[in-house]
């Protein structure tokens, strides 16, 4: 015990080989912990996470400088930096944090599952004050299991992870969710639909294994439940949340099923390819065929006609994450730990415009 004391108090901060030696394992079993990519039991997870807090360990010394001392820095890890939705959630974030005189920098993750995991680690390693995931999250258990681990060694390292327009992990997981109502934004958007008399509707909702499409496609469908109107899955088509899927659907739908008389898009730019592959078959909105999109981006007020759509407070989302993530700094002396994470939901509502009005009769 004098010896660990000594090793302690000699280098300033406690390092691996004393977080081993308290917690009876290897250095090897404590690095697969706070490493996270390794499968560890639950057991020796406790036990070296507690030692962890107990000698306040944290990996190097510049994490160490982040965590609790100089300039905070908040990573903000986005799915693709030119897409209008996320960049506003970023703008949030980094004015609330420019108003603290904290730093901000931007990953991009390529819409690629392992390389967000792997940016979470970096970030982990050089230990930001907080991470920020923005966007929804893929439907995969290892995935799950994995983003939760690195979590618990963000928390360890005295930083936090902050979910951002994605469903909370499960379980007691260390971690801040900044959500908003995406399940009843795509019910009152359908519903508004099916107001104004629309029953056939091509449903754009996003990619199928995405947290954030399977919200909005329930949505439609508990509408259409609502309104006592059969729910049709053959008007269905899943893909990525870019112009060209938009453009793509309808075009294969016209040919397969033409006689929806409206299009529930998965996002304004959806909505946006959508608009343009009824022209281009000779067909007039709102006239011919209605449309509505969803996330209300400035790219919804410029369209012609101007698209009915739901609106999502992207910007505040970004703003109350940092402020999630400042709060708990400020409120624990700088690092502050809870058994489970905050989750928050800010509300959404549909904006009406020019892109809708009641099906024309069909001969």
């Amino acid at each position: 015990m004098s010896q660990r004391k000594a090793t302690t108090s000699d280098a300033g901060r406690a390092t691996i080989r004393d977080v081993a030696e308290r917690a009876g394992v290897s250095v090897a079993s404590v690095s697969r912990v706070l490493s996270g990519n390794y499968p560890v039991s639950e057991e020796l997870r406790r036990r070296v996470m507690k030692v962890v807090r107990d000698l306040d360990y944290v990996t190097n010394a510049h994490a160490r400088s982040l965590a609790g001392g100089g300039t905070p820095t908040v990573a903000i890890l986005i799915n693709n930096i030119t897409g209008a939705a996320f960049a506003h959630v970023a703008k949030g974030v980094e004015g609330a944090a420019t108003l603290r005189g904290w730093l901000s920098l931007v990953g991009t993750t390529g819409d690629d599952p392992e390389r967000e995991l792997a940016l979470v680690n970096l970030m982990r390693q050089q230990g930001v004050a907080a991470v920020i995931l923005l966007g929804g999250a893929y439907d995969y258990d290892e995935y799950q299991l994995r983003m939760a681990r690195f979590a618990r060694s963000l928390d360890a390292a005295g930083s936090h992870l902050v979910l951002v327009g994605r469903p909370p992990l499960e379980g007691d997981v260390p971690a801040t969710t900044v959500d908003y109502d995406n399940e009843g934004g795509a019910y009152a958007m359908a519903s508004h639909l099916l107001s104004a008399g629309h029953r056939r509707v091509l449903v754009l909702p996003g990619h199928a294994e995405l947290t954030t499409a399977q919200g909005r496609l329930r949505g439609a469908q508990r509408a259409f439940e609502a309104y006592g109107v059969p729910f049709d899955p053959g008007l269905v088509r899943h893909g990525q949340y870019d112009y060209e899927h938009g453009y793509e659907a309808v075009e294969t739908a016209l040919h397969e099923s033409p006689d929806f008389t409206a299009v529930l898009a998965g996002t304004d730019v959806v909505a946006a390819g959508a608009m343009q592959a009824l022209r281009a078959a000779g067909l007039r909105v709102p006239e011919d065929v209605s449309i509505v999109g969803y996330d209300d981006i400035p790219l919804a007020s410029q369209l012609t006609p101007q698209l009915t759509t739901v609106h999502v407070p992207y910007e505040e989302m970004g703003r109350v994450a940092l402020r999630a993530v400042a709060d708990r700094r400020e409120g624990g002396g700088g690092r502050r730990r809870s058994a489970e994470g905050d989750h928050l939901v800010l509300g959404t509502h549909v904006v009406v415009r020019n892109s809708v009005q009641p099906p024309a009769p069909r001969g």
